[in-house]
């Protein structure tokens, strides 16, 4: 115990910033490690270059200055404007300098080279997201700002992608030679992620309508919910294939509606079931924690349970709700991955593709879009729910 207060009590006498510290940290073992990786081609062992190595002479002067003023930003105790100023900075800088670096290491001429970012690139990014979102939570942005944030931050990965600056790193490169599949595996993503979401609104909703209207449903209903939650997604979707290739195979026209043992249809089914208990719990909950006073006073009024149901009960449960279906948003564009091993398309199948190949840019090629999609989600629905909180009050 004293060994931790001691080093946090000299942080305070100095008066520098705790989390700054973590910060600072980062920033010197990203600064310190490989920043590029070069390799002869797509799949043979990489080379690895530190910054000085992996950049022109100016480029790395200005990397060695950015690095410097992102520590003594985090270090200090300053404004959480001065912060976000930073850390948004920081972030253009080094997604540059990525781009700067693969055309500096990559041959004239050479199609088979890659350029990839190395754990020093990766460590420093994991800092300079530390450092903005501490920035945004000191600030207390409201949730319009958030999501123009997320607009901002859209709009300038969309320019670097445009302008061509990430041309020559690996990643851009396996995209090169697969954009319509990638795009058509993106499709495919988030068909199977909104689409299960969807049924299991219009499924979810009324079952847990039922269930609050019905105690003694309700417990039984829940475990069964929660014990498919427990199930582990491979071998949901393998449990899956067997009744679903039995359906195609006897009962007519569903093999001509999609339904086969394997392909989207389990894995479709498989999220729709994961999906169902926030979507059910959630709406329970929020009609059961609508305020008892605003109940009386529609019952009051006339009104009947029909009536109290869709224009008090649900919209004041709303909020709640939508919190489930970020839940399950979220949930089901990390689960959809997984659809690739049974056929089911998605960015999964860049990602198992790469994994059997031993090709990490391929790889990154499926994580990167996943985790960026179930980012933005979050957001956009945490802001959402915010709104509509904000609306009820």
């Amino acid at each position: 115990m004293t060994a931790t207060v001691v080093p946090l009590a000299r942080i305070e006498r100095l008066g520098l910033d705790k989390l700054g510290v973590v910060v600072a940290a980062l920033l010197a073992v990203g600064a310190t490690s490989p920043f590029a990786v070069f390799r002869a081609n797509r799949i043979v062992a990489g080379e690895a270059k530190l910054f000085f190595e992996a950049l022109p002479p100016l480029s790395a002067g200005v990397f060695a200055l950015v690095v410097v003023a992102a520590a003594a930003v985090s270090l200090l105790r300053t404004s959480a404007r001065l912060r976000l100023a930073m850390a948004t900075g920081f972030a253009v800088a080094a997604a540059a300098l990525i781009g700067n670096a693969a055309d500096h290491l990559t041959p004239a001429g050479d199609r088979f080279a890659r350029v990839a970012p190395a754990a020093g690139f990766w460590i420093l990014a994991f800092a300079g997201s530390i450092l903005f979102a501490d920035s945004v939570v000191r600030l207390r942005l409201g949730p319009l700002a958030r999501l123009l944030g997320l607009a901002l931050g859209a709009t300038a990965l969309a320019l670097f992608l445009w302008s061509g600056a990430w041309s020559e790193i690996s990643i851009l490169r396996e995209y090169a030679s697969r954009a319509d599949v990638f795009w058509r595996e993106a499709g495919v993503h988030l068909a199977l992620a909104v689409g299960s979401l969807a049924a299991a609104a219009a499924v979810g909703l009324p079952l847990g309508v039922l269930i609050q209207r019905q105690p003694a449903a309700r417990k039984p209903a829940l475990n069964t919910l929660n014990a498919i939650q427990t199930i582990p997604s491979i071998a949901l979707f393998g449990v899956l294939i067997g009744p679903l290739g039995w359906v195609a195979a006897h009962v007519p026209g569903a093999a001509a509606l999609g339904v086969h043992g394997i392909g989207a249809a389990p894995a479709f089914l498989a999220l729709f079931l994961y999906s169902l208990l926030p979507m059910v719990a959630n709406t329970v909950v929020g009609i059961e924690n609508a305020p008892p006073d605003a109940i009386d006073a529609a019952r009051g009024m006339g009104m009947t349970g029909r009536q109290r149901l869709f224009s008090v009960e649900l919209p004041l449960a709303l909020p709640v709700i939508l919190t489930g279906v970020r839940i399950v948003l979220v949930q089901n564009i990390g689960l959809a991955t997984i659809a690739a091993l049974i056929g089911g398309g998605g960015f999964g199948v860049f990602v198992f593709s790469g994994l059997g190949q031993t090709a990490p840019d391929l790889i990154l090629l499926g994580a990167l879009p996943t985790v960026l999609l179930a980012f933005a989600a979050a957001i956009i629905l945490d802001a959402t729910v915010e709104l509509v909180s904000r609306a009820r009050s």
